[in-house]
């Protein structure tokens, strides 16, 4: 049903055009890019995905496009500024782990995976040439984004407005019939119409989807770290999640859940939201573990059944917050400010000293702040 796959939806544009597509009785060709700008896909990026997933249901193709070779240029979408560009070893790394996340989700039967260097590094710059006559510079210029930072003096490099164009080829590549993408994409997924008639393809349907504001009241970011991973441990992902707001939750079951969010406590809606999304990435008996370990260390402040052994920095007296930075990846200037604001305890109790004699430390359980345990041992 078609009230299924536009569930959420922003933008279906041209209007009717997906009814259309949709009355020539094949599997429809739904494409949705994602650039590997960091080795996660996070439950905002997810949203998307979900759509994908509604219409692999329905008997469609989804071609989850990696974009290892666009991310070498770097999408400037709701940018002030040109985006700094990863090392060819980063984008690898990161193009490698999404499969395996994005299958979180999508019917691995009919899920079609294409890295967009396949035929985006084979151009030769006749074939650029020819992509770059499909739109003008006013028309690019169009882009709010753009737009703004042209009209402020900012700089655009060409490779930037080279973008949407590389992205739109993807269409064409794949021969796209619909092309999903948040809100923030809504320019370049309309490119792609613009560069699909260009090249006498039957121009392909938009789609766009919500963004998923986090718990902080912006855009999911992996710089940020106000995200929730889909391959991060179910602990940390349920943890996370528990850290939206009330008044958030709406929101979050209408997009992640796709149904209203219950009547009853908060607190119990969260908790069943954390444990669907736990449980999605790591299954049922990983999700109830999650949630007995959310429960017993952060609701009852206890430490938790398993703690993992960090051995001590060299000497005696020990540099407490060299201690923590070693066992938590804290900076030593976070550890002394963690310390000083009696967010540290040794088996319990509050410690605020800097120093302790190495005897009174080995074998102890360290707490600092709400969730993180660790028992010194001795030096391996």
């Amino acid at each position: 049903m078609i009230e299924t796959l536009i569930r959420n939806a922003v933008d279906v544009l041209p209007a009717g055009g997906l009814e259309e597509k949709l009355k020539l009785g094949q599997p429809l060709r739904v494409k949705l890019g994602i650039d590997v700008t960091s080795p996660d896909i996070h439950v905002g990026r997810g949203i998307p995905l979900q759509r994908m997933r509604a219409f692999q249901d329905e008997g469609h193709t989804g071609v989850l496009i990696v974009g290892d070779y666009t991310t070498r240029i770097g999408d400037p979408s709701g940018r002030s500024a040109e985006r700094p560009i990863l090392s060819d070893e980063e984008i690898d790394r990161n193009a490698k782990t999404y499969v395996d996340q994005a299958l979180q989700i999508l019917d691995p039967e009919r899920t079609e995976i294409r890295f967009n260097s396949e035929w985006l590094k084979g151009l030769d710059f006749a074939e650029i040439l020819r992509l770059t006559r499909t739109v003008t510079v006013a028309q690019l210029l169009e882009r709010d984004d753009f737009s703004k930072r042209y009209g402020s003096g900012e700089p655009i490099s060409v490779s930037e407005l080279l973008y949407p164009l590389m992205q739109a080829y993807d269409s064409v590549a794949v021969e796209s019939d619909v092309e999903l993408g948040g809100t923030d994409q809504l320019y370049n997924l309309l490119a792609g119409r613009t560069v699909m008639e260009a090249y006498g393809l039957a121009p392909q349907v938009v789609l766009t989807t919500p963004i998923l504001l986090s718990w902080d009241g912006a855009k999911m970011s992996s710089s940020l770290g106000n995200n929730i991973p889909l391959a991060a441990a179910p602990e940390e992902q349920f943890g996370r999640t528990m850290r939206i707001p009330d008044e958030q939750l709406p929101e979050w079951y209408r997009l992640v859940l796709e149904q209203p969010l219950p009547g009853g406590e908060p607190m119990a809606a969260k908790l069943a939201l954390a444990r669907w999304i736990a449980a999605r990435s790591h299954g049922d008996e990983a999700a109830a573990a999650a949630e007995a370990h959310f429960t017993r260390v952060v609701r009852e402040g206890q430490a938790p059944e398993e703690v993992v052994e960090t051995p001590l920095p060299e000497g005696d007296p020990v540099h407490l917050p060299a201690a923590l930075a070693a066992a938590f990846g804290l900076s030593t200037s976070e550890a002394r400010r963690l310390i000083s604001q009696g967010g540290v305890k040794l088996d319990g109790e509050v410690v605020q000293e800097l120093d302790h004699r190495r005897s009174s430390l080995l074998g102890k359980t360290v707490q600092a702040g709400k969730r993180r345990f660790a028992r010194f041992a001795e030096t391996a």
